[in-house]
């Protein structure tokens, strides 16, 4: 029986890694850290974990069912998705090859290093919260990769992301701000 839920759980992995973000579909919610773990319930359940990139994102309820569709064609079932806020998701949790994506997709992918959830989806760190803003150097356009770039207004097409001008090759961006 334990080969088989381990190899569910395999599977599981395998199909929710195809599941695109709703709002970015040249990513999927494996790539940006929104999933957060693929375990067995303590009733044999496949649970999986989904974090939001900020409490309020809209687009939570249609990444639980793309992950409930993803598993039901995969037929996976029985399984209960779980939304999580704690910790909160971060920006260091995107991966190489998805900021590389973002960045050809025309979105500017975070700059820097948060710190403060320990870099991974599966390690959490003690961090004061602090309400003074970071001042962090504009980001380079995707479109050109020059470093003079201007922000035109704090959201952009959604609220995780910024709106950006590239000073020389005048092409608007979103940039997907650091959390």
């Amino acid at each position: 029986m334990q080969a088989t839920a381990d190899h569910a759980l395999e599977r599981a992995w395998e199909v929710l890694e195809s599941v695109p973000d709703p709002e970015i579909p040249v990513v999927s919610i494996r790539e940006l850290g929104i999933l957060r773990d693929v375990r067995r319930a303590a009733d044999g359940q496949i649970e999986v974990v989904i974090t939001p990139t900020y409490s309020g994102c809209p687009a939570m309820s249609q990444i639980a069912e793309d992950v409930a569709h993803a598993l039901d064609v995969a037929e996976l079932a029985p399984y209960r998705i779980a939304t999580t806020l704690a910790p909160a998701w971060t920006t260091d949790w995107i991966t190489d090859a998805a900021r590389e994506k973002l960045r050809a997709y025309g979105i500017a992918p975070p700059t820097g290093n948060c710190g403060s959830h320990g870099g991974s989806a599966g390690q959490a760190a003690e961090q004061p919260i602090t309400f003074m803003p970071k001042p962090l150097p504009a980001p380079a356009c995707p479109h050109c990769g020059s470093p003079h770039t201007e922000r035109l207004a704090q959201f952009g097409s959604t609220a995780c992301k910024a709106l950006y001008r590239c000073l020389d090759c005048r092409e608007p961006f979103d940039y997907f701000k650091p959390y």
